[in-house]
């Protein structure tokens, strides 16, 4: 398992070690924001165990989210949120048979009473489910909560200050 310092507060954990170019995406918004994580592969159908530990532990090792990323039948966030009470938010990895789809349907059709934060397949995703952590982080973290506000604040202004769409060397004028 790797760690920032200090102790981590958001696990990011994910079915395969292929599935970490999409779940870096997690990480690097994590990164940015200032929030510690730690990182694992925990297989639902492989190391079942594991999984249970993890997720029964979490809480009591000071995480505050998880973040689970998982590909085809996808089942990682729904066994993780069956086990603890803290935010479970699943990312969707693509997959190579369904596009990603299959991945997502499995972790959005939750039955009630066992809730999954359902993010977008890939990429953006993960991305978002980095910030989404972030933010319930900073509920209680007022430096967290300045650094998500200091995103939002920039992409807000890159977007006022190009707002012609258009590449520099296609533009006239």
């Amino acid at each position: 398992m790797s760690s920032t310092s200090p102790a981590p507060r958001v696990g990011v954990i994910m079915g395969s070690k292929s599935d970490w170019p999409v779940m870096e995406h997690a990480v690097t918004m994590l990164e940015r924001l200032g929030v510690s994580y730690e990182t694992q592969v925990v297989s639902a159908h492989r190391t079942p165990d594991l999984l249970f530990d993890y997720a029964k532990g979490a809480a009591e090792r000071g995480i505050q989210v998880i973040i689970a990323g998982a590909g085809g039948a996808a089942h990682l966030p729904g066994m993780v949120a069956s086990q603890t009470a803290l935010p479970v938010l699943g990312v969707p990895v693509e997959s190579k048979a369904l596009k990603g789809l299959d991945s997502l349907l499995s972790i959005a059709q939750m039955p009630g009473g066992v809730a999954v934060g359902t993010l977008a397949i890939g990429k953006a995703g993960a991305t978002n489910a980095g910030l989404l952590a972030a933010q319930i982080v900073g509920l209680g973290d007022s430096q967290v909560r300045e650094a998500v506000e200091a995103f939002r604040a920039e992409q807000t202004q890159t977007v006022l200050d190009n707002p012609d769409p258009r590449p520099p060397e296609t533009r006239q004028g």
